[in-house]
């Protein structure tokens, strides 16, 4: 979702985003870790408490002094993703676990969730990689297979999408969208990792930066369902978003994935979720934001289950109750389909502001316990 919201929408989504972190920070601020990072953010500043630190599992303990909405990065040298924390409140703190080798890094902070950001050049001092247990690697093979998996059937599925844009089928291209979008949507903290392929598929227009081309699946759904034609320009448009995701299948292969990252990315899907589908905001044209709802989940919850074997030793409580809200939260998103096999949902148009609203309690309940799988993993 980066780079995606304007900045009246970001504030409205912190607002919304309370409910989801508020507990997990209550009991950060009594958590009291020497050996954190402290990262206060600002609009005009990003300040680091440390420039140099072990390699092995960082901590960021995360405090936005500022009066925009912000995200915080730690970034390889070339700018792409190791880890991510979205949608940090005016005012508000979060805490972020990743897993670094020895190197450069920077840390960044983007005050309204847009630019390069302001960075900081940061240093993991030490040789020694993290050593993982065989569960730890066993989840990262298997969370590596599944992403991939994810890139290879999403392929077809966007092809057909495209092929019908460049047929001037309308009808036939409405139909493929919400489904040729599901595998993306249910990884795309990985795509995010890359850092340039997510804005060029998936930016909506309020997204678009000064002198930057919108492209990508939303673009042509505006075409679709609030132009309801299609033209040369669309076919174009079409042909751009097939290479951009042939880019991103050959390029899953070679992502950082690690144990924190997975659950961090777990807790992004959420945020997703909370942001851009119970909101309407992402599929603002064709209304399809159920499929993609279902999709984050999915995709969360795969990484969740990957990784339980690793939790459940570390802190059972936290995956009994990971469990138990899963389940209410799909029970709650199958209302919306009569066939559970298939991926035909309401429109969202159709739910009201108290469904909304049940939708959105569903969320929060979920992602407050998610946002402590990172820490549980690596205990």
């Amino acid at each position: 979702m980066r780079v995606r919201l304007s900045v009246a929408t970001a504030t409205a989504a912190a607002a919304a985003l309370a409910a989801v972190t508020g507990c997990a920070e209550k009991a950060d601020d009594k958590a009291a870790d020497g050996g954190a990072i402290k990262v206060t953010a600002k609009d005009d500043s990003c300040e680091v408490s440390k420039k140099e630190f072990p390699a092995g599992h960082v901590q960021l303990d995360i405090e936005n002094k500022g009066g925009k909405v912000t995200e915080v990065y730690i970034l390889f040298p070339d700018d792409r993703i190791v880890t991510e924390r979205e949608n940090i409140g005016p005012g508000t703190k979060a805490r972020l676990t990743a897993e670094v080798k020895s190197g450069s890094y920077e840390i960044a902070c983007k005050p309204g969730m847009k630019g390069d950001g302001i960075r900081q050049k940061v240093t993991a001092t030490g040789g020694k990689a993290v050593k993982r247990s065989p569960e730890m690697d066993a989840a990262v093979a298997g969370y590596r297979q599944y992403v991939q998996a994810q890139a290879d059937e999403t392929l077809p599925k966007a092809k057909v999408f495209a092929d019908a844009v460049k047929a001037g089928d309308i009808e036939a291209a409405k139909k493929a969208y919400a489904d040729s979008r599901i595998g993306w949507e249910r990884t795309e903290p990985v795509a995010e990792s890359f850092g340039d392929i997510d804005p060029k598929v998936d930016l909506r227009e309020d997204g678009v930066e000064k002198g930057q081309k919108w492209t990508g699946w939303h673009r042509l759904e505006k075409s679709l369902w609030q132009d309801k034609k299609l033209g040369p320009a669309d076919t174009a448009l079409a042909d751009t978003l097939i290479k951009d995701l042939t880019v991103w299948q050959k390029k899953v292969g070679t992502a950082e994935i690690t144990p924190t990252s997975m659950a961090n990315g777990a807790k992004e899907l959420l945020d997703e979720v909370a942001t851009g589908k119970v909101t309407g905001e992402e599929e603002r044209y064709s209304h399809t934001d159920l499929v993609d709802f279902k999709a984050n989940v999915e995709g969360a919850q795969t990484s969740f289950e990957l990784l339980k074997p690793v939790a459940s030793k570390n802190d059972p409580k936290l995956v009994a109750d990971l469990d138990k809200q899963f389940a209410a939260l799909n029970t709650l998103l199958d209302k919306y389909r009569k066939d559970k096999t298939t991926y035909v949902f309401a429109s969202y148009d159709t739910v009201g502001k108290d469904q909304r609203k049940e939708l959105s309690d569903g969320v929060n309940a979920l992602a407050e316990p998610l946002s402590k799988l990172a820490a549980a993993v690596v205990k």
